[in-house]
């Protein structure tokens, strides 16, 4: 459908990339990968043609159409939500438009056996079928459904683009895009701007979709749940694999290590031959063995061993301070903005060590909630902060209120107290600010280096709750890896506002639901809500797999909530016995301790002929294997009940 050859791009004497050369064919599904900076927009650009490139060539298929979501857009604020994205049909509108006029002039006519007569006829016939292509008379529901499924609703279609903030007016531009259908659909980041729900409907459309796609994206879970391929922007060249991101990060360390071990042997035998050259150079009897062997060296293909920028930061977040054992606690919290409720009469409560995700739609209250927690916002309710809690805090827009005019130097110097500002350029250099990048000034800086900027900051004072609101905006892969395995190391309780569903993975053990103005609290990790709201999200958004079904059956209702039900019902069992497995555990621990501490008292001589401690000894062990017995049985029961609760999806 698209051929790109011999493609270079040049920004003044740097050369972006170079030579590089591809086909995308039809219906395939393209992950462009690479870290920040290496030139995936401006490819995207230029597919799109709105960038030129300074050598090389682009050809496309006759009629083929592409359609292009940036990172960033200029709005038209003068419609409402509906008739903003109707304008996604305006190609359909002209054919209408031009079918009527043909219609009239068709009625007008009685040669119904001539040339021109069936010319016509076979022309109206041709753009009826090009408007049932295009959606025709579902324009209306495709409209409310891709709407919808983005997380519009049905009150927000008649209120004016100019109310919604600059997120949502990008989810009103992807609906109009996923609309247009074309042939080629480009996607910079689209998960940036969408919450879980949202990405999971994107995610079901996209697999449907009858085109090409490429997508821009560090959210690994996106990536592998809809490409096939992958090409890799680094070292100006491309690296280009049929397989999804994470089969792709297998195969290329797998081709490095070939490419390793055989440069390797490469060099040992280069280095054999120099040695003969060298000891029988000046022997007329070797003469013609030595040249064979120079010439073989010279026309000897050198392997390289490809090299990629690993460069990552060195995060690790201070000894959390012991806080009391509840961390946070709201009963009967409301809060609104003008004449609309964001939350009424929650409740929650945090405990010492919880790692917490915020889950729910945007404008549900998650960030509201955060800035009640930070003294923020005004709201009605009880809040408390237990005892010696102090939080480290980075906001949703952590690397756009960072002061412009600053250095990178400056902004960490003027919030370091005491003896950590010693340490400062140590700080900046663990996370890859060094030598001349400490005097940049901030506003120069990309928005991963801003973002990384404003982790270094995090670490300046030692906290026990960590609060993150999306954290990840802005970050690579291997970044968010890294402040993934930080925070699994870290100590104090965190709050997690993320829609980036790989990152939450494994990270939380418990999520508050933020939906219809209230809270929800499910236990466990994210993955677990997920599965959980399945049934309900699909109901709610009223698509299945393909957004042209309208409806779905009610036997298909019935069933999968009879097959919701009966998992709630493992879950709650699981869950009772996960809480005994975690009280055996405890008590496993603490008799454990008395073992020790028992057996550091028989080492004196002076307690051998203490029988007490004897039996207190001999007591304690029998009752870590009894314990240890019931910790074994409840960990089987709950595998049995996680086997048994696969039987239901």
């Amino acid at each position: 459908m698209i051929s790109a050859s011999q493609l270079t791009v040049r920004f003044g004497g740097f050369v972006l990339f170079e030579n590089i050369s591809f086909l995308i064919n039809d219906c395939e599904r393209i992950g462009l990968i690479g870290r920040n900076g290496v030139g995936k927009t401006t490819l995207m650009k230029i597919l799109n043609r709105e960038q030129t490139f300074d050598e090389g060539n682009v050809s496309y298929k006759i009629d083929s159409t592409v359609g292009y979501l940036p990172q960033h857009l200029a709005f038209n604020d003068c419609y409402t939500v509906m008739d903003e994205t109707l304008q996604a049909f305006s190609e359909l509108n002209q054919l209408e438009e031009t079918l009527s006029k043909l219609t009239a002039e068709l009625s007008g006519r009685t040669d119904y056996h001539s040339d021109e007569y069936s010319k016509l006829t076979n022309r109206i016939a041709d753009i009826n079928h090009h408007i049932s292509i295009l959606g025709g008379e579902k324009r209306m529901a495709l409209t409310e459904q891709a709407l919808k499924g983005l997380g519009f609703k049905e009150n927000d279609f008649n209120r004016l683009t100019s109310e919604f903030s600059g997120g949502w007016r990008m989810r009103i531009e992807l609906a109009k895009l996923l609309l247009k259908k074309p042939n080629l659909l480009m996607l910079d980041e689209p998960t940036n701007h969408l919450d879980i729900e949202a990405i999971e409907w994107l995610e079901t459309f996209l697999n449907d979709y009858p085109g090409a796609v490429v997508i821009t994206s560090h959210d690994r879970r996106f990536l592998d749940a809809l490409t096939n391929r992958t090409i890799e922007i680094a070292n100006k060249k491309i690296y280009d694999s049929p397989a999804p991101y994470s089969k792709y990060v297998e195969l290329m360390q797998e081709r490095i290590e070939t490419q390793r071990s055989a440069y390797v042997n490469q060099q040992k035998k280069i280095k054999d031959i120099q040695v003969f050259i060298d000891r029988f150079r000046y022997k007329a009897t070797k003469a013609s063995q030595v040249q064979s062997r120079i010439k073989a060296l010279e026309k000897m293909d050198k392997i390289e061993v490809d090299t990629f920028d690993l460069s990552k930061m060195n995060l690790r977040f201070p000894p959390a301070p012991h806080s009391g054992e509840i961390v946070l606690e709201g009963e009967e919290l409301s809060v609104s903005y003008g004449d609309l409720n964001v939350l009424e009469k929650v409740g929650f409560i945090i405990e010492r060590g919880e790692k917490v995700a915020f889950v729910g739609r945007n404008g549900e209250g998650k960030t509201t909630l955060v800035k009640m927690i930070l003294n923020q916002k005004d709201f009605t309710g009880i809040l408390k902060t237990g005892f010696h809690v102090k939080t480290g805090y980075y906001a949703q827009n952590q690397t756009d209120i960072l002061d412009l005019n600053k250095t990178v130097f400056q902004t960490v110097d003027e919030i370091a107290t005491g003896e950590i500002r010693t340490k400062i350029r140590d700080i900046l250099g663990a996370f890859l600010f060094s030598g001349e990048d400490i005097d940049k000034p901030v506003k120069i800086l990309s928005g991963g280096e801003r973002a990384r900027l404003a982790f270094a900051c995090l670490l300046l004072e030692p906290v026990n709750l960590l609060i993150l609101d999306e954290p990840t905006h802005h970050l690579d892969m291997i970044s968010k890896n890294i402040l993934k395995q930080a925070l699994l190391k870290f100590e104090g309780s965190i709050i997690l506002v993320s829609h980036d569903r790989d990152f939450i993975s494994g990270l939380t053990t418990k999520t508050y639901e933020f939906r219809d103005k209230k809270i929800r609290e499910h236990l466990g990790d994210i993955q677990l809500f997920l599965d959980k709201r399945k049934i309900e999200r699909i109901q709610d958004l009223n698509i299945n797999s393909n957004i042209q079904k309208e409806t779905v059956s009610t036997k298909s209702i019935s069933e999968n909530k009879e097959l919701f039900n009966k998992r709630k019902e493992i879950d709650r069992d699981i869950r009772k016995f996960q809480n005994r497995t975690e009280q055996f555990e405890h008590k496993i621990k603490e008799t454990e301790k008395e073992i020790e501490k028992i057996q550091k008292l028989l080492s004196n001589p002076e307690q051998i002929e203490n029988k007490t401690i004897f039996k207190r000894y001999d007591e304690a062990k029998y009752e870590l294997e009894i314990l240890t017995m019931q910790w074994l049985e409840t960990s089987e029961e709950i595998e049995k009940l996680k086997t048994e609760r696969k039987k239901y999806y």
